[in-house]
């Protein structure tokens, strides 16, 4: 589960020359070891700092039952390595925690990023001076280091949301949350379990342990579509074809597919361009069945007038609809497992290890807890009138994502203002990386950016380069300060709320929007534009000279 820090490398680090460094990066998941390997490599004087006992950001936290990338294995990797491309051989199609892991052990071991690194060290508070240009980082042990430059690599779906049922502390049994799972494991083993939550989270941990309990109760308010993942041990052949070909296959990543997955059947994907309503059924069906048959996240590669027009979707939703009806026994528990009142594909779309099929089984119950609430009570579990004795309750219910990992640290910018309080209407940001009032501090797969659609690992490496580059180009000119000007931010949150209302995003109460969250939200959260063209405009900044962004030297 990772090596901890060692006592030699936390003495070093505890030096007075330590606690002044360039970067500060906060976050030891992909984004933010590629980012201290990048920054380091360029002579940067870099300490990273997780919360963790070990690397792997939302990978070291996320062990739950059932577990894994739903993004093929040999797509979410590092690319920034061919050597590590060529010698990491992943065991399967879709890669378990375990797996993912021991992949990012084996990259902080093979490019000795470990002595950078000081684990088991939370980040209470970050403070910027305007005097001297640089951020004054605070641990929960009272540790302050200074930097000049701050990179919250946090994660966008790494701060629990954490449920406010009545009665929680009144429940006699055990509870556990998805997104903090016990290192050690649960045996569930004949207790009587209820599981809150039918997102990817929920249906993985329902899928796995559904023929382990004695009797397992599943709440759900509102049903997810959910196709076949189709894991399997990664083919041989496969995996070569890939090796051979990684520049063409990393270039489809950034270039011409829907979030960064490539892959349908095995080959590179083929990028519709004919709208669903433009041709007949029978070929809009044999799309469909071509993408199920692929599993994991292949149907989004789809006609692209699914996505902005209620007429062509109802088509795919109608399709994914059908194959739930095929797949449960029982007309009523399919029908309460069939997602209603919102376009498919608009909030996120599961993928799944026969877990439709898990209802079939007799100690498998689904409660609808839709137009009711939920209340704990010591025994269990009450809902419209009626209590469900549980010894165990799995909280399901993902996280506050994009912004709760950063605005649960007190984030103090120009003038003493708080990041929080800056978001609290929705976060600003200019181009997902930076926001106004907060000079020199810069969000990797942050609000604002494409990262739902983009593949998180490459958006994290290229997000790191841009960073690497304005930095070292600030240095050769002795610039100390860069900021967001405000009228580019708002130019952006513009551009990126006209993108999403040209959809059909806005239809679905989804994390994407920050409907999860009671009360967030939904401005700025996400770019839904293409990444190609996020692309094309972050690698401007520098060529432009830095353009939508203020530069400074030294204050006098």
């Amino acid at each position: 589960m990772g090596v901890n820090v060692s006592s030699d490398i936390a003495k070093q680090y505890d030096t007075q020359a330590a606690n002044n460094v360039d970067v500060v990066i906060v976050g030891a998941g992909f984004a933010g070891l590629y980012t201290l390997y990048n920054l380091r490599n360029q002579g940067l004087k870099v300490i990273l700092l997780d919360a963790a006992g070990g690397v792997g950001g939302t990978w070291y936290w996320n062990r739950y039952p059932g577990v894994r990338v739903d993004i093929e294995s040999m797509e979410y990797s590092y690319s920034f390595s061919e050597e590590l491309q060529q010698e990491w051989s992943w065991s399967e199609r879709y890669a378990s925690q375990a797996e993912l892991l021991r992949y990012l052990n084996h990259v902080a071991d093979r490019f000795d990023l470990r002595k950078n690194i000081c684990l088991n060290t939370r980040v209470a508070a970050t403070v910027f001076d305007e005097k001297t240009d640089k951020w004054e980082v605070e641990t929960d042990s009272g540790r302050k280091i200074t930097a000049s430059f701050c990179v919250m690599a946090t994660g966008f779906l790494s701060a629990a949301n954490q449920p406010k049922f009545p009665g929680m502390e009144s429940f006699e049994g055990e509870q556990y949350h998805t997104a903090r799972w016990p290192e050690g494991g649960v045996d569930f083993a004949g207790k009587r379990v209820g599981v809150i939550g039918t997102g990817s989270s929920g249906i993985q941990v329902i899928s796995e342990i559904g023929s382990k309990v004695g009797h397992l109760n599943v709440f759900q308010r509102t049903a997810s579509f959910s196709i076949p993942l189709r894991n399997c041990p990664m083919p041989k052949d496969y995996e070569k074809s890939f090796k051979e070909n990684y520049p063409e296959w990393r270039r489809l990543q950034r270039e011409e597919s829907f979030g960064g997955y490539v892959s349908c059947n095995y080959k590179p994907v083929e990028r519709l361009t004919q709208n669903a309503m433009d041709i007949s059924p029978e070929e809009r069906l044999a799309v469909y069945e071509d993408r199920y048959k692929s599993g994991g996240l292949s149907m989004y590669f789809n006609f692209p007038d699914v996505f902005v027009d209620k007429a062509a979707n109802d088509t795919i939703a109608d399709f994914l609809r059908g194959k739930i009806k095929e797949r449960v026994n029982d007309p009523e528990t399919a029908e309460l497992l069939t997602p209603r009142g919102y376009p498919a594909l608009v909030r996120r779309l599961c993928a799944d290890t026969g877990y439709y099929e898990t209802y079939n089984q007799d100690n498998v119950d689904l409660v609808d807890v839709s137009g009711g609430e939920i209340e704990l009570t010591p025994k269990g579990i009450e809902v419209k009138g009626k209590e469900y004795e549980l010894d165990c309750i799995i909280f399901a219910t993902g996280y506050d994502a994009l912004t709760g990992a950063l605005t649960n640290i007190d984030i103090r910018g120009e003038g003493g203002r708080q990041l929080k309080e800056e978001w609290s209407d929705g976060p600003r940001t200019a181009l997902g990386m930076m926001t106004a009032g907060f000079p020199n501090m810069f969000f990797l797969n942050g609000p604002g950016s494409p990262c739902p659609f983009y593949q998180p690992v490459l958006l994290g490496e290229e997000q790191g380069g841009w960073v690497g580059d304005w930095i070292m180009d600030m240095r050769a000119k002795g610039l100390t300060r860069m900021g967001a000007k405000k009228s580019f931010q708002n130019e952006w949150v513009e551009h990126s709320s006209e993108v999403v209302n040209a959809t059909l995003f806005p239809l679905a109460n989804s994390w994407y929007m920050g409907k999860n969250i009671p009360g967030k939200s939904s401005v700025g959260l996400v770019y839904f534009g293409e990444p190609a063209d996020y692309r094309k405009r972050c690698a401007n900044v520098l060529p432009s000279g830095y353009d939508g962004f203020e530069l400074s030297g030294p204050q006098k």
